[in-house]
């Protein structure tokens, strides 16, 4: 395996002709393309990317494999779906706490999509638990928590999204602070990339530098939820 070259034209137009051609027969055909074009590419990347948050946490999991590794699956899980496309037409991949067990963990993720590219931090629907242990932290340090989420780097390189309540959660107050993050679901942050940043072999620095900016946002999280960072 050879060093991150970027998510180039053929990646890209491959995840076109995927959506195109959302069926067994086509992908089989094109296997060998999948292959070379998606995941060689992103196995380069996560190996890069490992080196790049070592920097940032030791707790973070860069595997490139394709099962249990840090590239999700291909395949779409139609059981409970009206949408029967067997295959994902976007390039998942997430670098997961090494306590974690599925998506909802903390962790760092990028989604490539010929349409829509983003890395996302923090955590996404994660259980009751969690999300209580977040609240309540939120509200045992309500200075810390504006500081984060208001600082200058944070705020010129992502925005907070995700889903929310619309009454505060149960055992909180409508006078608790920051009761708009109380009633967030979703803890996560975006940053919105173009085609032409993730083709740049360079990419896995970039992030890196930029993941930085979060790292009191993670480190928060993390607390909150009693995995060390």
């Amino acid at each position: 395996m050879t060093g991150f070259k970027g998510f180039g034209a053929e990646t890209i137009k491959f995840l076109k002709q995927l959506a195109d051609n959302n069926n067994r027969d086509w992908f089989s055909e094109n296997k060998s393309r999948y292959e070379s074009c998606v995941v060689d590419p992103a196995f380069e990347f996560i190996l890069a990317m490992g080196r790049e948050l070592e920097s940032i946490s030791t707790y973070f999991d860069a595997i490139p494999k394709k099962q249990g590794g840090s590239l999700m699956r291909v395949y779409r899980d139609t059981r409970f779906s009206k949408d029967k496309t067997p295959y994902k037409t976007n390039i998942g991949i997430q670098f997961r706490h090494q306590v974690g067990k599925d998506v909802h963990a903390p962790g760092y993720y990028i989604h490539v999509d010929p349409d829509e590219v983003f890395v996302g931090v923090g955590m996404w629907h994660p259980e009751s638990g969690a999300l209580r242990g977040i609240r309540e932290r939120i509200v045992e340090r309500p200075d810390d928590w504006k500081k984060i989420i208001s600082s200058r780097g944070f705020r010129s390189a992502f925005e907070r999204q995700g889903e929310s309540l619309k009454r505060p959660p149960k055992g909180f107050s409508e006078e608790s602070p920051h009761l708009e993050d109380l009633k967030r679901k979703d803890h996560i942050a975006a940053m919105t990339l173009t085609l032409d940043q993730i083709a740049n072999p360079d990419l896995p620095k970039r992030l890196g530098k930029e993941l930085k900016k979060a790292t009191p946002y993670m480190e928060f999280l993390c607390r909150a939820v009693d995995v060390p960072f």
